[in-house]
């Protein structure tokens, strides 16, 4: 049965193929970072806007030194053996190394753009000083269905595989539920439902990169007016699941309120060998709520989820995604300004108790269902626009660095009224020194 609302105002209007590159006297992204805490930080849904920064996320140029990249200073190095691997990155000159004073330069490193006026390298020692070439395409021609998930992370920018354990790339991929769990037996047409390769969503969100993104959702991952679409008003698919390890993380302004067991959840797990000369990775997501705005502090507080492992340094969980004030991405998120109601602008609209000053307007919300446009008992919800998270990674060198990462989305308290989230634009970033962080993607 359809939840009713909570009687709020009804609203009326409203790759893997190449790294992003970083300058080593950039510096690291510093906005939104995590509170190293599995209850959260120290706000959540709330009027204010959220803040933005000009900080690096991720672009530009990169010129390896003999340093490491950011490291303590070049080290003596005077006419190593073939064999000797000197700068230890787990390549030797018989290997390939083209450089082994320089542990930024071997065949497991990843070509990185020049800044103008800076020297240009061979980072991955394939003859070819290669930064100027276009930007890899890899997801043209998929399929809004697409089974294979290791295609389907094509959509996401994970175009390379690795060749083997001396090749970074993805090793594999996997569609499983937001705790790690397989698919549900039973209901694997419903869980298949939760995700899609879509080439935009509605009529103003657009791909990142490339020619698709990944849609994960707790109802439908499909766009109105397509086979399998479902309004997210009020599609439970029928199945549950465990919170995510270090889950559920109650939202500071929100007091006393207690999130619901997990409902119709869908993830991708890939699993991944860092580049030797890669120090983070980043990627973008756009995260969408029909609970907002009948059901901000309640139990029907819907999650999307960022795994990453091993777990960052000094946190209790592997989530890497995170809201303004430092709480994971849900209903109760600070970053919610997409969005729309009766009077606004000027007027703030109110969910939950909270103020909302819907600073981006509601036009990204139209053509997804989630919008005015799509009818239902309350006009306008939620979204975040695209946000852009951050986390450091151990690069590969003697010993190979394999991490996994998994995207997740799901329904708290039952499986009507869905969440959707985009996820597009990964990337290596390869410079030292990276916080987990979120922070608005700049217009």
């Amino acid at each position: 049965m359809p939840r009713l609302s909570l009687g709020l105002a009804s609203c009326l209007v409203l790759g893997l193929g190449l790294a992003a590159a970083c300058s080593a006297s950039d510096p690291p992204t510093t906005l939104s970072t995590s509170s190293s805490s599995t209850t959260g930080g120290g706000g959540g849904a709330g009027g204010q806007d959220a803040a933005s920064s000009s900080a690096s996320s991720g672009t530009g140029g990169f010129n390896p030194s003999g340093n490491g990249g950011g490291g303590s200073g070049p080290a003596p190095c005077d006419n190593p053996g073939p064999d000797e691997d000197f700068d230890q990155d787990g390549y030797t000159l018989n290997d390939g190394d083209c450089d082994d004073c320089d542990p930024n330069q071997n065949p497991g490193a990843i070509e990185a753009p020049t800044k103008k006026g800076d020297k240009a390298f061979d980072e991955d020692c394939d003859g070819t000083v290669d930064e100027q070439e276009p930007a890899v395409v890899c997801d043209d021609g998929l399929a809004v269905d697409e089974m294979d998930p290791k295609v389907a992370a094509r959509a996401a920018g994970i175009c390379k595989e690795s060749s083997g354990s001396k090749d970074w790339g993805l090793v594999g991929a996997k569609w499983v539920l937001p705790d790690g769990a397989p698919v549900p037996a039973g209901f694997e047409e419903e869980f298949h439902l939760g995700h899609g390769v879509l080439p935009k969503f509605g009529s103003v969100v657009k791909v990142r990169e490339g020619a698709h993104l990944l849609a994960l959702s707790s109802g439908t991952a499909r766009e109105p007016d397509t086979v399998g679409y479902k309004s997210p008003s009020g599609f439970s698919k029928g199945y549950d699941s465990s919170h995510p390890f270090g889950f559920p993380k109650e939202s500071p302004a929100c007091p006393g309120t207690l999130t619901g067991e997990p409902h119709d959840g869908a993830a991708l797990e890939v699993e991944l060998r860092v580049p030797t000369n890669a120090h983070g990775l980043a990627f973008d997501f756009n995260f969408f709520t029909y609970e907002w705005p009948g059901f901000v502090c309640s139990q029907f507080n819907d999650f999307f989820v960022a795994l990453l492992e091993p777990f960052p340094a000094k946190q209790l969980d592997g989530n890497i995604s995170f809201d303004a004030m430092g709480n994971p991405i849900s209903v109760n998120n600070a970053f919610l300004d997409v969005c729309g109601c009766k009077g606004n602008p000027p007027q703030p609209c109110e969910a939950g108790g909270k103020l909302f000053n819907c600073a981006l307007g509601n036009s990204e919300l139209l053509g997804t269902g989630f919008g005015f446009d799509a009818g239902g008992f309350s006009d306008d919800h939620g979204a975040t626009s695209w946000l852009t998270s951050q986390a450091p990674v151990t690069p590969s060198g003697k010993k190979s660095s394999v991490i996994k990462l998994r995207w997740g989305v799901y329904d708290s308290g039952d499986g009507v009224l869905d969440s959707t989230t985009l996820i597009d634009r990964f990337r290596w970033i390869l410079k030292a020194g990276v916080p987990v962080a979120t922070e608005p993607v700049p217009n």
